[in-house]
């Protein structure tokens, strides 16, 4: 059976758009107010899945080069302090589901976001007490295909499996060695067959369906 279980966040545990889109809008009325328009849940959702950097440059492509940089340390900032308050919406059944999942599996969490949001997130929702170790780039400065296979060294796992919901969840999975399960309810979609669920709920029968003798 798997040894452990790693997630996606964004799309995969919650949906945090609208958190982002508030929390990003409000460093964006001080420093760039032109700007602050773009902060839309269309926007938004197109980039969940992203590298930061890269999210800024999408959403934000008329901020000049030199102030990126600030401007993104503002915004992380800002989005941490709101999250862990406000919290964003958990997909139906996830606290159910994590609960029966951690009864047999390791749980954890690696997430292309800053340091301190998956902290923000368990502040938020109280669901830390089902997770036994996260990673991000936010932390260790590596890409998340690195960051699935540090997590699988650190827990010693033989036979994980990592759940998310994008193309690059998908790629990143692949690239670490480690089976994917694409939650099929979030932001994004595979452009290959693989396994997937179509609610979270779903995923404990998934599990015991894909899992190694």
């Amino acid at each position: 059976m798997f040894d452990g279980l790693l997630f996606d966040l964004d799309g995969t545990l919650w949906d945090s758009v609208d958190a982002i889109c508030v929390s990003w809008g409000r460093v964006l009325e001080r420093r760039a107010p032109e700007l602050a328009g773009l902060m839309t849940r269309e926007n938004v959702t197109g980039c969940m899945g992203m590298l930061l950097p890269d999210i800024v440059k999408k959403v934000l492509p008329d901020l000049p080069q030199e102030q990126i940089q600030p401007v993104l340390k503002e915004l992380l900032e800002e989005e941490n302090s709101y999250v862990a308050v406000h919290g964003g919406v958990l997909y139906p059944q996830v606290p159910e589901t994590l609960k029966l999942l951690a009864r047999d599996y390791p749980l954890c969490i690696v997430s292309n976001c800053q340091d301190g949001y998956i902290e923000a997130f368990f502040q938020a929702h109280g669901l830390g007490q089902y997770f036994v170790d996260y990673e991000n780039p936010g932390r260790t400065g590596k890409a998340k295909a690195d960051n699935i296979a540090l997590v699988v060294e650190r827990r010693a796992m033989k036979h994980p499996l990592y759940i998310g919901d994008t193309q690059g969840d998908c790629n990143a999975a692949t690239a670490a060695g480690v089976p994917f399960l694409h939650a099929a309810y979030g932001f994004g979609t595979i452009d290959h067959e693989v396994p997937f669920v179509r609610s979270f709920a779903e995923i404990p029968a998934a599990v015991a369906r894909l899992s190694p003798p």
